[in-house]
């Protein structure tokens, strides 16, 4: 490992391309080459609301909105997010999160990673 790295998230591929219209997702953590930390940016479209959640084993998770508005679905609680908000999560937490009228960037900070991940993909319910 290098004494430091230097990168530009937005530089970065968008990984989840394809995946859902209106989500992006760049994970910097290689790029970084970091043991310990991940680190990703998330642009949501405006008023996209993600229709499934995470959690994870092991990896705890803060969440800063960087840019925009809009929700956290936690477990059952929905929160209202706005600019400068940070949200930690712990692992076993169900998140998904839906963007307000101006979209939503959200920097997302992860803890160190299990060997093969860690994340599970977990349905939702948004309450109308």
């Amino acid at each position: 490992m290098s004494r430091y790295a230097l990168v530009n998230l937005l530089d970065l591929d968008d990984s989840v391309a394809g995946r859902l219209d209106g989500l992006e997702g760049r994970f910097g953590r290689s790029k970084l080459e970091s043991r310990d930390l991940g680190i990703s940016h998330w642009r949501y479209a405006p008023n996209l609301q993600v229709p499934g959640g995470h959690r994870h084993r092991e990896q705890e998770e803060a969440y800063i909105v960087v840019a925009g508005s809009g929700r956290i679905l936690i477990d059952d609680d929905v929160i209202e997010l706005r600019q400068w908000d940070v949200v930690r999560l712990a692992p076993e937490t169900v998140r998904a999160f839906a963007a307000g009228p101006d979209g939503m960037e959200l920097i997302a900070i992860g803890g160190p990673k299990p060997e093969g991940g860690d994340g599970e993909q977990v349905p939702v319910s948004w309450p109308d």
